[in-house]
């Protein structure tokens, strides 16, 4: 097989072998996770049970995470006009990364009867990774303000995380060769080396095929 040929072989050859890669990783995984809660309302300890969803989307260095109740919890002796609840919640990191992400959402956009239970609109908050690998997002305490008191709900089940995320921290990239430079004993060694960094021919595209090429080929005078 011809220079040429044997250079462009082992880049398709690298192309495939990293897009191979790319499509095996999987980037997220997301349960839905029953919830006990314990709310110490005004009016004493009430529980409720909700199954809660929490989603994550890719918005620029950071995600969007959403989290969601499949079920209303607490309830208010008095109706609750629209806007005169407030919720908010917390979300506990683990695996790579730690401590609490804040949610937070719209006030109650109708009504809410009396001793309902208190439909919890969808809350969302920006997470940014500080370190790379797969973090874990766990339903926190949830809060509800309205007319002037607060409502406090805390998991008493220790529920299972309800979304994993494989993430990279800003600034952070993937290994790379030592040394920085390619060896240079001769045209094929090039190739070789050249086939063994899957990530540096990807970036190449055909600008680098096309070099390699010429390369393989006699000088002409």
């Amino acid at each position: 097989m011809s220079y040429p040929k044997r250079t462009a072989a082992l880049a398709s050859a690298a192309a495939l072998a990293g897009s191979a890669v790319l499509l095996s990783a999987p980037a997220a995984h997301a349960d839905v996770v029953d919830v006990n809660y314990r709310c110490q309302t005004p009016i004493g300890v009430k529980s409720a049970v909700s199954p809660i969803d929490i989603k994550g989307v890719k918005s620029g260095g950071g995600y969007t995470i959403t989290m969601s109740w499949q079920k209303g919890v607490s309830s208010s002796p008095v109706e609750l006009g629209k806007g005169a609840m407030t919720p908010s919640a917390s979300i506990r990191l683990g695996g790579a990364d730690s401590g609490t992400l804040p949610v937070s959402g719209p006030a109650n956009a109708a009504a809410i009867p009396a001793n309902t239970p208190i439909k919890i609109s969808d809350l969302t908050g920006t997470y940014t990774p500080k370190k790379t690998g797969k973090v874990t997002f766990t339903p926190g305490t949830l809060i509800i303000k309205a007319l002037g008191t607060t409502t406090t709900c805390t998991p008493t089940n220790s529920p299972k995380p309800g979304l994993t995320l494989d993430v990279t921290a800003a600034g952070g990239s993937s290994s790379t060769s030592s040394g920085g430079q390619l060896p240079q004993t001769g045209p094929e060694d090039d190739a070789i080396a050249l086939g063994t960094l899957g990530g540096t021919v990807l970036l190449a595209g055909a600008a680098g095929t096309l070099w390699l090429t010429r390369r393989g080929q006699p000088s002409r005078r």
